[in-house]
C-alpha cells in the first residue's frame, strides 16, 4: 500500500531531517526534504505529494502558515505536524490549520510510520467511498454530497456548508442507528472538546432545520452517546 508514496518532509533541523528522511526511505517512502517553510512551499508546487510532514517551529515561514498554504492547493493532502510544543493551544491551532495529526518531539519514529500509513489507507478509501457514492435518499430529501446540494422534492436546493455536508453524509451512513459523537468530532472536526464539541450541536441545530419540511425524517439526540438519523419507511 505504501510503496512509492510521496512525503513532502518540511524540517529545519537538518541532521534531525536527514536521519528522519534515511528511515522514510527505508520503509519504501519517496521522500523529499526541505529545510524552511519557503522551500517547503516551493517543492510542494511543483510536485504531488501523498502526504506532508511539517515541523511547526521554523525559520522564514512556520509550519501552521504553509499547512494553510498547503491547504488552499489541496484541500485533501494530508499532513502531520512534528512540534517540539505540547500546548493544547498549540495543538488546536494545528487541526485548524489543516493537520490530520500531530506527533511532539522527541517521537518513537515507529509511531509516526503507523500513523503515515493509517493516514494515507484511510485517506485512499474516503476516496473509494466518496467515488462510488455521493448521491443519497434521505426519505423525501435528496443529497447530491459532491456538489452539496441537498433538495426537497422539487423544490430549490440547499446549498450546504462542506461541514454540513459531511456532518449529514455520516448520518446518512449510519441511518436509524447511532452515529457516535467521538467520531463525527475526530473525523470531521479532527479534535474532540467542549468546543468543538458545541461547534458540532450547532451544525446538527441547522441540519434540523433543513430536515424539517419531512415529517418522517429526524435527528434524535442520544444523551452522552451521539445522534440518530431516523427516516421512517
Amino acid at each position: 500500500m505504501e510503496n512509492n508514496r510521496k512525503i513532502l518532509l518540511v524540517e529545519d533541523d537538518l541532521n534531525f531531517g536527514a536521519v528522519l528522511k534515511d528511515y522514510l526511505v527505508l520503509n519504501d517512502f519517496d521522500v523529499t526534504l526541505a529545510k524552511n517553510g519557503m522551500e517547503g512551499f516551493e517543492k510542494f508546487k511543483k510536485d504531488h505529494y501523498d502526504l506532508c510532514i511539517l515541523d511547526v517551529m521554523m525559520p522564514y515561514k512556520d509550519g501552521y502558515t504553509l499547512a494553510k498554504e498547503i491547504r488552499e492547493k489541496n484541500a485533501e493532502v494530508p499532513i502531520i505536524f512534528l512540534t517540539a510544543k505540547s500546548m493544547k493551544e498549540d495543538v488546536l491551532k494545528g487541526y485548524k490549520a489543516g493537520a490530520d495529526d500531530y506527533l511532539n518531539k522527541p517521537f518513537d519514529s515507529e509511531v509516526l510510520l503507523m500513523k503515515i500509513k493509517a493516514i494515507i489507507q484511510r485517506k485512499s478509501s474516503d476516496v473509494k467511498t466518496e467515488q462510488v457514492q455521493f448521491e443519497f435518499k434521505i426519505g423525501k430529501f435528496h443529497l447530491n454530497s459532491k456538489l452539496r446540494f441537498l433538495t426537497f422534492q422539487n423544490d430549490e436546493p440547499i446549498k450546504l456548508s462542506p461541514k454540513e455536508n459531511e456532518l449529514l453524509k455520516m448520518l446518512i451512513l449510519h441511518e436509524n442507528d447511532l452515529m457516535p459523537r467521538e467520531l463525527a468530532l475526530t473525523k470531521i472536526w479532527r479534535d474532540d472538546n467542549y468546543f468543538t464539541s458545541r461547534s458540532m450541536d450547532v451544525y446538527i441545530a441547522k441540519l434540523r432545520k433543513y430536515l424539517k419540511s419531512d415529517e418522517n425524517v429526524e435527528i434524535l439526540n442520544i444523551h452522552g452517546e451521539g445522534f440518530r438519523l431516523v427516516v421512517k419507511k
